[in-house]
């Protein structure tokens, strides 16, 4: 019986956020900040989110996309 994988919180963003790019809605080169406007009230959630991982609101969509492995310490 395989077991399933549970995600990572910001596992899902990041799909949402490369999808997003991918149908050009974000640039690479946008900052993160530009993230609020999609996520609306959900977006001070994953903005204490994305600064716990230590990533800044001026930072690229591109560093977020750049991550491998989410693990918390």
């Amino acid at each position: 019986m395989a077991t399933k994988q549970i995600l990572h919180p910001m596992v899902k963003l990041q799909r949402h956020v490369r999808s997003l790019v991918e149908s050009d809605i974000l640039k690479p080169t946008d900052g993160l900040w530009k993230i609020a406007f999609l996520y609306g009230d959900e977006w001070q959630h994953w903005r204490k989110e994305l600064e716990e991982f230590e990533f800044k609101m001026q930072d690229p969509v591109s560093d977020l996309l750049r991550v491998e492995v989410w693990e918390e310490d």
